[in-house]
């Protein structure tokens, strides 16, 4: 059976359209694309217990954030591991083995919320998921490459576009899922008619006798509600925030889909070319930096080339996966206070799902105008005009806050939407930008070792973003805590600001209650949180931007001998 997956098994006969392998490539990666949809999971995951708010006992969001990352560490190793058993098994075996990982990842992941354990989730979703992930990128890329060496930037945009927009149809669909699952906990009652008491920085109610611990929903709380709720106390424990069940059904269906696709598959013979074409002459070979040659996958690791096309990769990953991370919750932070009415759970959703829609659009456009103008001129583009972009974001951030919001909105609206154009562009031409360099013959190999830098980006970005928002949420805190009347502090959380610490480490104090309770005119600092992140990012994108200028021809010594 298993012998059945083989290359060997899968070479197509004479005559067959080549056009019938990219739908199967674009169903796994749509599928394993999801994952850029996982910003949607962070608020109930950080819910699991107060459902309608963080529990004392509920995972904080710093540490939700890492299941991504740690996903996309594990893509890259896997991808990286898994280069020569590629070229030598063939895509339909590695397509089947990415099914079963990414579904299984997901199977496990549930567990994990269900028993309430993180590092299940880690492992599962995490681990093997981002196994699944891996090996799910690198199978379609290799054979779209070798179907279509006449449009090499075309084909990688085919492959690469589906892993763009897999948010686009996971977004929306897991939004339903979770509201379809979730139940709401236990209403009991308007604050004032609950007697509330506050132990070790949670908060606790009285009913009959015994104290049960509570989230506290206040009006800043409503508006991030997964449905529509009254003001009040709630019941921890007695909800069901809806994402396990979700987990389980994503899982079973992302199963499927991948196993029909993978056996989809099929290969050109040896020495197939499209009919009708015939390779670049050398002056548009030397004027797009397109070789003739082959490098082998260990012998590319000896060459700068492959290094400094790693740190274009690297860096450019960088600056946009933080981001990627956490859409929804940076778009209802910067906005979600400054425009209610607009910036809801809803608009949040949609906006991951246009970031879906444009990384997708960017993928296959950017791509394909590489095949006319080259890969290094346009990844010149995506750093020079990046660079802008990333410090246009602040601007807005800025101008949020005052009665310019709508303006604000959309200018960063339309900036990061570019920006993710050029992020997933970036990718779709990398597997191109490597085949110019090294070769087509191990391509696929070099490849997934040069998706290691998606590992180091997949810690690198998320750790950026988290230590600097953290950092900045501290002193946003501590500075409000500072302008608020003590008796009105400690009457709104059952305690004086000396246990500030511990108040906002049991979630019972945040920027949303505080600013609830703060002098009238107070400026709101939500918006400025990802400012310095910011910064840091247009910083990458220059390094990024010198690396790449610095790509040469393979000194020929590294050629393959034939």
């Amino acid at each position: 059976m298993f012998e059945r997956l083989h290359k060997s098994h899968i070479v197509a006969t004479p005559g067959f359209n080549r056009w019938r392998v990219p739908p199967a490539s674009i169903s796994i990666h749509l599928c394993i694309g999801s994952v850029y949809a996982w910003s949607i999971f962070n608020q109930p995951l950080t819910r699991l217990q107060g459902v309608v708010g963080s529990a004392p006992g509920d995972w904080p969001l710093d540490r939700v954030v890492w299941v991504f990352s740690v996903a996309i560490v594990f893509l890259g190793l896997s991808a990286a591991v898994a280069g020569r058993w590629l070229e030598r098994v063939g895509p339909r075996m590695v397509g089947v083995t990415a099914a079963c990982c990414w579904g299984g990842g997901f199977a496990l992941g549930g567990l994990g919320i269900v028993t309430h354990q993180l590092w299940l989730l880690y492992v599962g979703y995490g681990a093997l998921g981002g196994v699944g992930l891996g090996l799910g990128y690198v199978s379609p890329v290799s054979t779209l490459l070798r179907w279509f060496p006449d449009r090499r930037g075309m084909a990688t945009g085919m492959a690469i576009m589906g892993f763009g927009g897999g948010a686009m149809i996971a977004a929306p669909l897991q939004q339903w899922l979770v509201g379809e699952f979730y139940r709401a906990p236990e209403f009991l009652g308007p604050v004032d008619a609950v007697s509330l008491v506050t132990d070790g920085g949670g908060r606790l109610a009285e009913i009959a006798g015994v104290l049960r611990p509570v989230v506290v929903v206040g009006p800043g709380d409503l508006a991030s509600l997964t449905r529509p709720g009254p003001e009040g106390v709630y019941a921890v424990g007695t909800g069901d925030a809806g994402v396990a069940a979700t987990f389980f059904v994503l899982g079973a269906a992302y199963f499927v889909i991948m196993l029909v696709a993978a056996f989809s598959y099929r290969v050109p013979a040896e020495g197939w070319t499209p009919p009708g074409w015939t390779p670049p002459d050398d002056a548009a070979a030397h004027r797009k930096m397109i070789t003739r040659h082959h490098v082998d996958i260990d012998e590319a690791l000896k060459t700068p080339q492959f290094y400094l096309i790693w740190i274009v990769l690297c860096f450019n990953v960088t600056a946009g996966i933080g981001v990627l991370g956490v859409a929804k919750t940076m778009m209802s932070d910067i906005f979600g206070r400054a425009l209610p009415d607009l910036v809801d759970g809803g608009f949040a959703a949609t906006y991951v799902l246009m970031i879906s829609a444009f990384n997708m659009v960017g993928r296959f456009g950017w791509a394909s105008l590489s095949d006319a103008i080259g890969r290094k001129r346009v990844y010149t583009v995506f750093f020079a005009l990046g660079i802008a972009l990333y410090l246009v974001v602040p601007w807005c951030a800025a101008a949020a806050t005052g009665d310019h919001a709508l303006a604000a909105l959309v200018a960063f609206y339309g900036t990061t939407m570019v920006i993710f154009t050029m992020y997933g562009g970036g990718f779709a031409t990398i597997p191109a930008y490597l085949a110019d360099v090294f070769g087509t013959k191990f391509v696929g190999g070099i490849h997934g070792r040069t998706l290691t830098a998606w590992s180091v980006a997949g810690v690198l970005g998320p750790v950026v973003l988290t230590t600097l928002r953290g950092a900045s949420e501290q002193r946003a805190i501590a500075e409000l805590a500072a302008q608020v009347d003590p008796a009105t502090f400690v009457a709104s959380f059952g305690a004086g600001v000396e246990q500030l610490d511990a108040l906002v480490a049991a979630h019972t104090v945040t920027l949303a209650k505080l600013l609830a309770i703060a002098p009238s005119g107070t400026t709101d600092p939500t918006a400025t949180l990802y400012n310095s992140t910011m910064f840091v990012m247009a910083g990458l994108l220059a390094v990024a931007l010198l690396a790449n200028a610095l790509v040469r021809p393979v000194d020929p010594k590294h050629h393959l001998r034939t």
